[in-house]
This record gives structure tokens, C-alpha cells and sequence, in this order.
């Protein structure tokens, strides 16, 4: 099993026992869902953001290490917490990232199938059609972090492949905090009404035959954010170890061929 595999395991074995369990009960945990679920993701919602506000200043430590560290000698303690940092951060992206890969596969079968069934036999599904939407979201939002942890994502800086490996950690760790962060930061919070709202009703598709999940794509939308701030903790961390002259841990090496 590669990355993400496991994840995805769980997910699916985890969907087919609900599943199973509410045909069993004739639509017991919808109920329960439609009753309860609204309150405990508020719930969840309202303990996730104060554990964000309590861990923001954290975010703060590879921009002064890596200014601290540039002219000055920093405690072991702080480039062994940043590191252990960035092995656990890459393992979070890198798992989700390996998880989403898989809706790439579900994006092509899925739309083979619309093709043949409208212009083969002449019938359309409307949950056919808007899983491709879900499955093509999905796969970019939640994907973005591990692309961002291999260098996936285009860059515009004209002279970085030209510049010193000190030169591209300052761009790394500048670039994280004047741009990276503060963007994924706008996301997050623009997002969170957006979604308080969908969970509120557990909104699904405007079609009366479509996915009743919207609610759960729109989730795709903070995590991609909290993903991306992940990601660049680990990048801006990896680019201070380099300006205060430590080792950075390794990036995790790409099987060629993955899906």
C-alpha cells in the first residue's frame, strides 16, 4: 500500500458499515444524522478554531528562527521541534494528498460512463454527473498541500533556479509569510460562515435527484486551507534549518508512476 492508501481504507470500510447499518435500520442514522449532525460539527467547528488561535503563535517560529538562526546560534531544542514538526506536517499532506490521488482514476471512469450512457443508450444521471464535480474539487483541494511539499505548483520567480540555496531559503520563508500563509489565512476565515451555513442544513443538491453532500464538499474548502498552512509551516521551517546552517529532514521521495 502506498501513502493515502490506508486512509482511504478507513474511510470506505467506514462508509459501507453506515451504510449497511442504516438500511438495517430503515434510515436510522440518517435520522440521527439530520437531528444530530448539525450541532456536533458546530460544536467540533468552535473547538477546532480556538485550538487555531492557540496554536497560531507556533506558526511564528521557522520566520524567527530562520532570522534568529541567519546571525545568532539557536537551542538544539528549537531545530529538533521544528524538525519533528516537519516530519509529522509532510506525513498529514502526504497521506491526504496520497488519499486524493485516487479521485483522478474516479474522474476518468466516471466520465467514460456519462459518455457512453448519453450518447450510447441515451440516458443521463444526475448523480453520475455531479460526483465528476465533486471528485474534480476534491482532488485539486485536498491535493494541493503534497503538490506544494514536491514543488508541484508553478512559481513565477524568474531568478530562483539561478540563486544561491540561502538565496532560494529566503524566497521560501518570505514568500510563506508575505503571501502563502496570509492567503490560506483569507480562505480560512471567509470560509467559515460559508460553511457554518451548509452544515446548518445539511445542504444538498439543487437537483432533486443529486448528491446530498454539498455540504461535505464545501468542508474541502477550510481543509484545503489548513493544509496549505501546514505545508508552508514545513516549507518555511525547512528553508530557517538551511539559514541557520542545520540539516533539514529529506523530502519525501515521488514513486514515478503513482496515481
Amino acid at each position: 500500500m502506498r501513502k493515502g492508501d490506508g486512509l482511504l481504507a478507513v474511510i470506505l470500510v467506514l462508509s459501507v458499515f453506515l451504510l449497511m447499518i442504516d438500511m438495517i435500520t430503515g434510515g436510522g442514522i440518517a435520522d440521527w444524522s439530520g437531528a444530530h449532525l448539525p450541532g456536533i460539527a458546530q460544536a467540533i467547528g468552535t473547538w477546532v478554531g480556538r485550538a487555531g488561535l492557540w496554536l497560531s503563535p507556533f506558526l511564528l517560529l521557522p520566520l524567527i528562527s530562520g532570522l534568529a538562526g541567519r546571525f545568532t546560534g539557536l537551542p538544539g531544542p528549537v531545530w529538533s521541534l521544528q524538525r519533528q514538526a516537519i516530519r509529522v506536517f509532510d506525513a498529514i499532506t502526504e497521506n491526504i494528498g496520497g488519499a486524493a490521488r485516487w479521485f483522478a482514476l474516479g474522474l476518468v471512469i466516471a466520465t467514460a460512463i456519462i459518455v457512453i450512457q448519453r450518447y450510447v443508450f441515451g440516458y443521463a444521471s444526475t448523480k453520475l454527473a455531479e460526483s465528476v464535480i465533486y471528485m474534480h474539487a476534491l482532488l485539486f483541494l485536498l491535493s494541493s498541500g503534497a503538490a506544494l511539499l514536491h514543488g508541484g505548483h508553478v512559481r513565477v520567480d524568474v531568478f530562483f533556479a539561478r540563486m544561491t540555496e540561502r538565496g532560494r531559503a529566503w524566497i521560501d520563508l518570505l514568500g510563506t509569510y508575505f503571501a502563502l500563509m496570509p492567503m490560506s489565512a483569507l480562505i480560512l476565515w471567509s470560509s467559515t460562515g460559508y460553511l457554518s451555513s451548509s452544515w446548518r442544513i445539511l445542504e444538498s443538491s439543487r437537483e432533486s435527484d443529486g448528491l446530498a453532500f454539498v455540504f461535505l464538499l464545501k468542508t474541502a474548502i477550510p481543509l484545503f486551507a489548513i493544509l496549505m498552512i501546514l505545508q508552508g509551516f514545513s516549507m518555511a521551517a525547512r528553508a530557517a534549518m538551511t539559514l541557520g546552517r542545520q540539516d533539514p529532514p529529506p523530502l519525501p521521495t515521488v514513486i514515478e508512476g503513482e496515481i
